[in-house]
């Protein structure tokens, strides 16, 4: 259930910079200009707890923003991003990316610092968001996931809050230069969990944890979106 805000101890709750409360204003505002509908469901499955993963499909460069600014409000939490180590060379995208607390990661590849600075959120008390994807769905549908964001959790012993995002590809597609108005997107928030570690320490034991989490954190996102988002994990 969502805490209030105020019952939490101070010293419990990292300090929210000011260029990322900053940015989340901006972007309501520009969200109310443009008639941008936002539908919240399942806020009362928001927890108010240090160090959430927070999962969700990955449908637009506009759902970490949603994402970010509905935590905010709720429990005044903030949610950085892993992203692509490219994005960061973008004037615009640079510049905001890093204001929101982002950090680069090379896609493709192992990337041991990317995994260390996953942690060194966690461990600071922010919340991490991750799209199980990797990259944005060209078709709308979810697509097949990598392990990471499982293994991650299990490691970690992180809770983990599925986020089911519908809309966002009509209000900023792949491809469009400016984000669309008078379009409606819903973020719908499931029940936290945590992923079974599973007891056995075999290799290839750990393997098929990691497999079962991934599946079971997609088929989580899958019944938090409209039956046509669903891919094969509807």
């Amino acid at each position: 259930m969502a805490g209030n805000a105020g019952d939490a101890p101070v010293m419990m709750r990292p300090r929210i910079p000011f260029a990322f409360r900053y940015c989340n204003a901006l972007v309501r505002l520009l969200l109310r200009v443009g008639a941008v509908r936002v539908v919240v469901e399942g806020a009362e499955n928001v927890p108010d707890e240090r160090g959430v993963i927070v999962a969700s499909n990955h449908l637009s460069i506009m759902d970490p923003l949603l994402v970010s600014i509905v935590a905010e409000r709720l429990v005044r939490r903030r949610v950085r991003y892993m992203a692509k180590a490219e994005a960061f060379d973008s004037p615009i995208l640079g510049p905001l990316m890093t204001a929101y607390g982002g950090f680069a990661v090379r896609r493709g590849r192992p990337d041991r610092e990317a995994y260390r600075l996953a942690r060194s959120v966690l461990d600071s008390g922010d919340w991490l968001g991750l799209a199980p994807e990797g990259t944005r769905s060209r078709t709308g549908m979810l697509g097949e996931p990598k392990p990471g964001v499982a293994l991650l959790a299990i490691r970690s012993g992180a809770l983990v809050l599925p986020v089911g995002i519908s809309g966002t590809e009509r209000l900023w597609p792949i491809g469009a230069r400016v984000p669309r108005p008078l379009t409606t997107v819903t973020l719908r928030f499931g029940e936290p969990f945590r992923p079974d570690p599973g007891t056995d320490r075999a290799r290839e034991a750990r393997r098929a944890s990691v497999d079962t989490a991934t599946d079971d954190l997609m088929r989580r996102i899958a019944a938090l979106l409209p039956p046509q988002y669903r891919g094969r994990f509807g």
